[in-house]
Formats: structure tokens, C-alpha cells, sequence
């Protein structure tokens, strides 16, 4: 029943979202413990800021709520499938569940790219639409050599 209520609330965001014209048709909620967190929405075209995703804001907020990086005893309740970045950062926050309620295929009807954003991660490198090209300075690994010999490094 709680999963429910913090579902809808998800969708609620981005149904208010669109109705209010503050961005994209997509919200978040993070929860903790049976206690809401933080909220997101999507802000894109607001904040002219690609990663201003529900997802991304939920996130932000709730680490700054909480003092940390990592969230691994919240859950995240998104009205829709996240995307590979907002999918990347739930990871990199260590977020222990995700809730969602439409499908990026739901998202790919209505314009939105994620699946081929999806397909893309799929390809060799030298395949993706956007070329990428690996550039080797003498320096490369200066920074991995002195984060490894780094004493007081705090790893995530």
C-alpha cells in the first residue's frame, strides 16, 4: 500500500510538472524508512541542464538532506523507467531499490530518446552516433597514480 502512495506521488510531480509548464513529464520521490526524503522533477528546459532529470534532483536533494554521497538504505519511486544516466547515478548512489511506473518504450512514444540511448551503450565505441576518440597524453594516469597513493582518500 506505502509503495502505492509513493508511486503515485511520482506521478503526481510530473503530471504538476507539465500542467505548471516547469519542465518534463517526469517525477521523483526518495524514501527512507518508510519516510520521505526528497522529491525531483524534471527541470531540463527550466534550468537549460541536461541531467536536471527527476531522477538526478531526488538525488541531489536527498544527499544533501542526509550529508552523503551514498543512499543505499533509500529506495527511489520515478513515474517513469529511468534512463541510462539517471539508471547510472541510482547506482553510483547505491539507491537498494527502484520503483517505476511507465517504460522507457511508454517515454520512446511520446519523443523521448532512452531506448536509443539504451542501444547505444550496446555498441562498440567506434560504432556509437557520437564519435569518441581516445587520446593518450603523456599524463593519462597521473591522476590514478596519486588517487591509489592518496592517504586520506575517501572511495565511493
Amino acid at each position: 500500500m506505502r509503495n502505492e502512495m509513493y508511486m503515485r506521488m511520482a506521478v503526481d510531480i510530473a503530471l504538476e510538472n507539465v500542467l505548471t509548464n516547469r519542465g518534463g513529464p517526469f517525477g521523483a520521490v526518495i524514501v527512507r524508512n518508510g519516510h520521505l526524503i526528497s522529491i525531483g522533477r524534471n527541470q531540463v528546459t527550466v534550468r537549460n541542464d541536461p541531467t536536471a532529470h527527476a531522477e538526478i534532483e531526488a538525488i541531489r536533494a536527498a544527499c544533501k538532506y542526509l550529508n552523503t554521497f551514498q543512499l543505499e538504505d533509500c529506495e527511489i519511486y520515478t513515474s517513469g523507467e529511468p534512463c541510462p544516466m539517471c539508471l547510472g547515478a541510482i547506482y553510483w548512489a547505491r539507491l537498494k531499490a527502484i520503483y517505476y511506473a511507465s517504460t522507457s518504450k511508454d517515454a520512446a512514444q511520446i519523443g523521448f530518446q532512452d531506448d536509443y540511448i539504451f542501444k547505444q551503450y550496446t555498441l562498440p565505441v567506434e560504432q556509437r552516433s557520437i564519435p569518441m576518440v581516445r587520446i593518450i597524453p603523456d599524463n593519462t594516469y597521473a591522476p590514478f597514480n596519486a588517487w591509489i597513493h592518496q592517504p586520506n582518500k575517501q572511495g565511493y
